[in-house]
């Protein structure tokens, strides 16, 4: 499988590299702003996501579209095999913008036939239901051992790069975008002085799929993930992060629980 079922972009700190690019025609009606607006458009060469309006969704309508994702995502939101990430508990406009993501196709996934006929409304409703569960924890991992325990030393290694990252071979801190318990960033939804949310469309890491989170950070150190102004961040974070690292930081991160 090239790309897992959703794009699980690990944005580790920093700043969105400066960036110009022509913004998505649209986008205030995709976070339900406008209802006079035509929904996004989806050929933009790249998604800019540095003020992305909020998304807004019937969580109840999602409820009832989200059937057909319980086969590979479970009823409760939780990866049903290793490969496959939680999505319950995960931030709206981080989920919806993934869905967007499948939706263009630029990447092969076995999703994007999934989610091709879902509408703007769709997506939003999904997002919106998905968020208002609670996490769910990893199931036994790629890092996990056959009694499913995982080495201290490699969960202490993890941990550090979340929270310190590598300053010698110029890796961030993961808690700098994604919080110190990643959870998210305290205030993620409250507009700064420009009226932007940035921080919300960066997803909950806590308690992720390990091979999930080892896959996807694969493929920013390839550098095949170039669809968003998200990927571009994770572009440059990923080509520093070794093997012994991906794997570190995963293992750590399936290793959380809710409390």
């Amino acid at each position: 499988m090239k790309r897992p079922a959703l794009l699980l972009s690990v944005l580790c700190g920093g700043a969105l590299l400066g960036l110009s690019a022509p913004w998505l025609s649209g986008l205030a009606h995709a976070a339900g702003a406008d209802e006079e607006a035509p929904a996004p458009a989806l050929h933009p060469r790249y998604l800019d996501l540095r003020a992305a309006p909020r998304i807004a969704g019937d969580a109840a309508a999602g409820k009832e579209k989200s059937q057909v994702c319980s086969a590979c995502h479970g009823e409760d939101g939780g990866g049903t095999a290793p490969p496959f990430p939680n999505i319950g508990g995960q931030r709206a406009d981080f989920f919806y913008w993934q869905l967007v993501e499948l939706k263009r196709g630029r990447h092969p996934s076995p999703m994007t036939p999934l989610v091709a006929t879902l509408d703007d409304q769709d997506m939003r409703d999904l997002a919106a239901y998905y968020a208002s569960l609670p996490l769910h924890p990893a199931t036994a991992g790629v890092s996990d051992d056959a009694a499913g325990t995982v080495d201290a030393a490699l969960l202490e290694r993890g941990r550090g790069l979340y929270l310190h990252g590598d300053p010698a071979k110029g890796i961030p801190p993961c808690q700098g975008c994604h919080g110190a318990d990643a959870r998210g960033m305290p205030g993620a939804d409250v507009a700064d002085r420009s009226g932007r949310t940035p921080y919300a469309a960066f997803p909950v890491l806590r308690g992720q799929q390990a091979a999930y989170l080892q896959a996807k950070l694969g493929e920013y150190r390839a550098g095949d993930l170039h669809d968003s102004t998200g990927d571009f961040i994770m572009a440059g974070v990923g080509r520093r992060l070794d093997e012994d690292s991906i794997q570190a930081v995963s293992a750590w991160l399936s290793s959380l629980r809710e409390d």
